[in-house]
């Protein structure tokens, strides 16, 4: 019994990555993309938030990660892109007449895409970009007050990992347990680092486990899937065919093996990746679809039928639900950067969808035979 799903224009914007918050304070959550947010509850007026730096058909804005950076009540967000090369911040200046203030947070390389983990432990998120071409990985840390615990408009810039000689990160990054030690590991395309006591300052140990293809996606989900009490692996292939779980196993003697699966061999662009309860069985579900043009018409499934989907796990496989699908004039695709979010309080997670396609949200009408 499929979720009934109700799509809603917002805009013809073409920016990939969508965050969404509440911009005015007025406790009603807002849809911020690009240069622009959208006031909830129906999202029809559009304001102006600053001028994104165009690269062709791209932007350079590919994440939109909520935070109050320093600490006035207004939420701010995190973005950066591949042609920068730096992490920034927007500051929300909470008129809605003034552009908000970029201030950047500090420069790595060529950044993918970025996401936020609790690295440390601390019940805070901290900021990790994904960089192909960097030989470390970059974490920036909010500093905040002590006392307070708002943040102070500056972030401490952490290099950890000692990565093999000539080896760099690739495209793809996934954060969480795969030791089983409680702590935040990091997953690369061919292995993951096992997090030290001390993130910031101990060693990082390297395992080359896996080899998990081209251009693996961000992020690369680890969640126990099968219920074992071992986390498990879930990528797209953000710029070609496939979409795997990859399961990990342990002999008796505490050897690691990694199985990969099919979950979705024949659809392409699985760029971001989403595990979240959408239906409101206690159980959650893997939400993704493609990356409309992420290469710009340029590489393997580009002009195939398209769209978004979620898939239920069965206690032996993934079963695929459709959200959107159709040929490019009717189909949706969901960008580098979507988000669910409950827009109207209804209980239910709501999508929403940007991309060079325009930006659409996706209502969840829950499961009407169930009444839910």
């Amino acid at each position: 019994m499929p979720i009934k799903w109700r799509k809603q224009w917002i805009s013809d914007e073409t920016f990939e990555s969508a965050g969404v918050f509440d911009v005015d304070g007025d406790g009603v959550l807002d849809i911020v993309s690009g240069g622009f947010w959208y006031q909830g509850p129906d999202y029809r007026k559009k304001s102006g938030i600053y001028e994104v730096k165009p690269a062709g058909e791209y932007f350079d804005d590919f994440s939109t990660i909520p935070m109050d950076v320093n600490g006035d009540g207004r939420m701010d967000f995190i973005t950066g892109g591949w042609w920068g090369g730096t992490v920034r911040w927007a500051e929300n200046t909470g008129n809605k007449d003034k552009p908000w203030i970029i201030h950047d947070i500090g420069v790595t390389s060529a950044i993918e895409t970025t996401r936020a983990w609790d690295i440390d432990g601390d019940g805070c998120p901290e900021i990790i970009p994904n960089n192909p071409m960097a030989n470390c990985i970059h974490i920036f840390k909010l500093k905040r007050d002590p006392k307070t615990g708002k943040g102070l408009g500056s972030f401490e810039h952490h290099k950890i990992a000692n990565f093999p000689e000539g080896m760099t990160q690739g495209h793809g990054l996934g954060c969480g347990d795969i030791a089983g030690n409680g702590r935040m590991d990091i997953v690369l395309k061919t292995g993951w680092f096992e997090a030290p006591a001390d993130p910031y300052h101990g060693e990082w140990i390297w395992h080359p486990e896996f080899n998990l293809g081209p251009c693996p996606s961000v992020p690369i989900l680890v969640e126990d899937i099968n219920g074992d009490g071992l986390n498990e692996l879930v990528v797209g292939y953000a710029h070609n065919y496939g979409l795997e779980w990859w399961q990990q196993t342990r002999t008796a003697g505490g050897q690691r093996a990694w199985t990969k699966h099919p979950i979705d061999p024949f659809n392409a662009q699985y760029h971001d990746l989403i595990w979240a309860d959408i239906d409101g069985d206690g159980k959650k579900e893997l939400v993704t679809g493609k990356r409309h043009r992420a290469h710009c018409g340029n590489e393997a499934g580009e002009w195939d039928d398209y769209g978004i989907y979620y898939f239920k796990w069965t206690g032996e496989n993934f079963a695929k639900q459709v959200i959107s699908y159709a040929a490019f004039d009717e189909a949706k695709g969901c960008g580098i950067h979507f988000q669910l979010a409950d827009l109207r309080g209804t209980g239910r997670l709501d999508l929403v969808a940007p991309g060079k396609d325009g930006l659409y949200v996706f209502f969840n009408e829950g499961i009407p035979h169930l009444g839910k």
